[in-house]
């Protein structure tokens, strides 16, 4: 079985090796002139290759079609990553929220390790640029590069999204698939920084919050919401739980959205009020800028005593017990206007691409073009940050290159 992988990032090496090991001849076309770009930066570097999870907290992560990908979950899920790393002399380790880490904190190590099985294979791993997947009588007979022609049994198309275009993600899969007669769901930047808040992201820019949660609300709907990590930049909000709460936001371009942050969840307002209280009561003659240092890191209080309505150099002791319980609901509800998502060259992964109604999910098989078979991020399924878009990579991957490698057509 001669099986052309087109695209060496994860869901396409993971393919060939899969494809390569169940005895087929693989040949992989990268464009790039080295294979996995775009995964040597996930995980800012640090390689975060999946989560340690089960099966239903995976498709529950994964918004984008996440039903969809049950079989390939099933056949290949965190427990297969983790194991097969580790088989490949890559240890793992668990972080917080269940994200797992080579030991090393290296992601080039994951792309090297599957470089050296790939050629421990015999894996050919061609430099081209393809521009047709070949076809005659619906079925497919090989691809045209720019370089020449390869002919074929199977073509597994892994050519990635429009995410991270730098790293060779720039959408042209699309146009593969699209020429045979599949359909391409829009695509929109996902895990994404989210835009607007007027002049406040610019005031605060470089601000990390840490164990705040956030609420994010479309025309008095409750979206999204989640605990964790945010920063400001210098036009809205980025950070761990903005990104995942962008999935739901820029898939249906919920603009403008509102985002809450609660500054303390671990406090109700009522136990807040009483923090507040003896904060003021240690602090009564000074101006109620200065007495807020406990509470709020520093480059926040001006923002802070600005929304409040209360005078910055006003007297704590002046301060009515009004005043003070609006003040403490402010800090359980500072709120934002969001009116964009980020642009695709600031996105990790994208949201949309060849509709999943045409490919079985059992196989990654086309529906539409014999011999056709799709993995990873060139598909419309795509999840939240924290290792569930490669473990959609490693498993459809798998998927895609145990079924093309079979002689069943």
């Amino acid at each position: 079985m001669r099986i052309i992988v087109i695209g060496a990032g994860a869901a396409g090496m993971m393919a060939a090796v899969t494809a390569a090991r169940a005895g087929a001849d693989v040949t992989l076309i990268e464009r790039n002139t080295r294979p996995g770009m775009k995964l040597n930066i996930t995980g800012k570097g640090r390689g975060n290759l999946t989560n340690d999870c089960d099966l239903q907290t995976l498709i529950a992560n994964t918004p984008g079609n996440g039903r969809f990908l049950y079989s390939a979950f099933s056949g290949f899920g965190p427990a297969d990553t983790m194991a097969f790393f580790e088989s490949l002399g890559i240890p793992v380790k668990v972080e917080r929220g269940n994200r797992v880490f080579p030991v090393s904190d290296r992601a080039m190590d994951l792309s090297a390790a599957l470089e050296r099985e790939l050629r421990h294979l015999g894996v050919r791993l061609l430099h081209d640029k393809v521009v047709n997947i070949d076809c005659t009588d619906g079925r497919v007979t090989g691809v045209t590069g720019a370089g020449g022609t390869y002919s074929c049994d199977r073509v597994i198309l892994a050519a990635g999204g429009q995410s991270y275009p730098r790293t060779g993600s720039d959408g042209s899969g699309y146009a593969l698939a699209s020429a045979l007669g599949h359909t391409i769901v829009p695509t929109r930047p996902s895990l994404v920084p989210l835009l607007g808040g007027g002049d406040v992201p610019k005031r605060l820019e470089g601000l990390s919050l840490r164990n705040i949660s956030i609420e994010i609300a479309y025309k008095g709907k409750s979206l999204y919401t989640d605990f964790g990590e945010m920063v400001f930049t210098a036009n809205g909000v980025s950070g761990p739980v903005i990104l995942s709460a962008s999935a739901h936001v820029a898939r249906d371009q919920k603009f403008p959205c509102t985002l809450s942050i609660d500054l303390k969840p671990a406090l109700d307002e009522q136990t807040l009020d009483r923090r507040v209280l003896r904060d003021f009561e240690e602090n009564l003659n000074r101006d109620f800028a200065n007495a807020l240092h406990k509470l709020l890191p520093s480059k926040l209080i001006p923002v802070i005593v600005e929304r409040s309505g209360i005078a910055p150099d006003r007297k704590v002791h002046e301060i009515t017990r009004a005043e003070r319980l609006s003040f403490v609901h402010l800090i359980k509800h500072f709120t934002l206007e969001i009116t964009s998502a980020g642009p695709f060259r600031e996105a990790i992964i994208t949201a949309g691409g060849v509709s999943v109604r045409e490919i079985d999910p059992k196989t990654m098989a086309s529906k539409l073009v014999n011999g056709l078979y799709f993995a990873g991020e060139i598909m419309d399924v795509d999840a939240y940050t924290g290792g569930f878009n490669l473990q959609i990579a490693w498993s459809t991957g798998v998927c895609a290159g145990s079924a093309a490698a079979e002689r069943n057509d």
